[in-house]
């Protein structure tokens, strides 16, 4: 199956069936355009041209557009810095939209972005009585509704009003399931999204994160939100997936996004299957026991078609292992490659030792970055178990999962993480802190600077 671009363009996949078409048609002459559109529908995974056009327009409908920053109003200078944006976020953004508010008061008022995300109920309420429409109507500089702004909002309001203004815009006829397709990717980031933060950044939640998804939940929001899920998933507070649970995640047909895009949104038990697959990849015990306590199969295949254990066992989890088998699933039978890297990442000196030089170097050619993943879970032991064994302490890879891309050093990781034992300990095997990780150009110290681990900085320029 082929990858559907992102950011789709109908004129181009138009484009695309017609080169298709001319194609085939030197050896087929009466070969069709709409068999043409019909089979490159498929080749990108849709049931048919239609399914196809359909999904293209929910997109560009509602594509994530963000405004420029030098924008003459003040109340969308003001929009800009107080919602989170996944663009252009920045940690002090919501005291300055904090500074823009206490100089100017009356912004608030401007209009039902500025008084959602304030929290302003009176200002809300008045708007509301002059435009019933209000409530579903876009606004501000994003285009959003003022839902979604309440919702992307970071400002520290107060917990009652903040509440009171969510439920007076759903009263007057807000969708709790309203969204917008961030850069045109097929998953909405939904206002659920906005509330629930998280991600590959760690982007703050809402100040009211539970209360205010509760009361979206209870307004009919969907709980299968594939965006949420993933977005928190990075994290090890379960308190979003335990209140997802409570309102149907798991369950049901995956409400009204899955069935505009069908041919793209997972259905609820891929959702979680995804959840699982990533709880017992990076060793997230209480995760796992939470999915189980609401009747997830934690021994079922994961959807890449491994076992949940075999993934515990392999990646030197032990105490993971043990709970799954606690829950009923049987320990694998491992390779000697594979027993070989679940010894390492356990830590395991004894068994290691016994592995054959041949297993060794099979694994170091097929796991280069095998440190990196060491390093992304903390395993100071593991580190010097594959230094002693042969690795590359200065080898490239990925740290969110287990693939041998080359992003980033185990340094690199471990300032990410920041842990200042590892770090040390890296060093100390002599990891080379001057190299420069291939996506931002940067070497460690760069790293810490910028995710303001000062500590691991000051390390190493001393």
């Amino acid at each position: 199956m082929a990858h559907f671009p992102d950011n789709p363009d109908l004129d181009q996949l138009r484009t695309r069936a017609r080169e298709l078409q001319r194609a085939v048609r030197r050896d087929d002459p009466g070969y069709p355009l709409t068999t043409a559109q019909r089979d490159l529908a498929r080749e990108y995974g849709f049931a048919s041209w239609p399914r196809l056009v359909r999904h293209v327009q929910a997109i560009t409908g509602r594509r994530w557009t963000l405004a420029d920053r030098t924008t003459d109003s003040a109340a969308d200078a003001f929009l800009d810095l107080a919602c989170l944006t996944y663009q252009r976020d920045e940690s002090q953004n919501a005291g300055r939209a904090e500074e823009l508010l206490a100089a100017q008061p009356s912004l608030s008022r401007t209009n039902t972005a500025t008084a959602a995300v304030t929290a302003d109920v009176a200002a809300l309420r008045e708007m509301l009585t002059d435009n019933t429409s209000a409530a579903r109507e876009p606004v501000g500089p994003f285009g959003w509704t003022p839902l979604m702004y309440l919702a992307y909002g970071r400002l520290d309001t107060d917990v009652d009003d903040c509440l009171a203004a969510a439920q007076l815009l759903i009263e007057a006829g807000a969708d709790a399931n309203d969204g917008r397709f961030f850069a045109g990717l097929a998953t909405p980031f939904t206002i659920l999204t906005g509330v629930c933060g998280g991600g590959e950044r760690d982007q703050p939640p809402h100040p009211h994160v539970l209360d205010l998804a509760r009361l979206l939940l209870e307004a009919g929001a969907e709980a299968n939100d594939g965006q949420t899920v993933y977005n928190r998933m990075f994290g090890t507070d379960d308190s979003v997936y335990a209140l997802l649970f409570e309102h149907g995640l798991g369950r049901g047909d995956g409400g009204p996004w899955r069935a505009a895009l069908p041919d793209v949104l997972p259905a609820p038990r891929d959702i979680v299957g995804g959840l699982l697959a990533w709880a017992v990849t990076h060793d997230q015990r209480d995760r796992v026991d939470l999915l189980a306590s609401h009747g997830i199969d934690v021994g079922a295949p994961l959807p890449d078609g491994r076992l949940p254990i075999d993934v515990a066992v392999g990646h030197g989890h032990a105490a993971l292992a043990h709970r799954l088998t606690a829950l009923g699933a049987a320990m694998p039978t491992l390779s000697p490659e594979e027993s070989f890297v679940a010894a390492v990442l356990a830590g395991d000196a004894g068994a290691v030792t016994a592995t054959s030089a041949d297993v060794v170097s099979a694994v170091r050619d097929a796991r280069p970055a095998l440190m990196v993943w060491a390093a992304a879970h903390g395993r100071v032991a593991a580190v010097e178990l594959l230094s002693d064994n042969g690795f590359d302490i200065d080898a490239m890879g990925r740290s969110d999962i287990e693939v041998d891309q080359p992003w980033q050093t185990a340094l690199h990781t471990a300032v990410e993480r920041d842990d200042a034992a590892m770090c040390v300990r890296l060093l100390e095997l002599g990891a080379d802190p001057t190299i420069r990780d291939a996506r931002f150009d940067s070497m460690p110290a760069q790293w810490a600077r910028h995710l303001g681990h000062d500590d691991l900085a000051e390390l190493f320029e001393s």
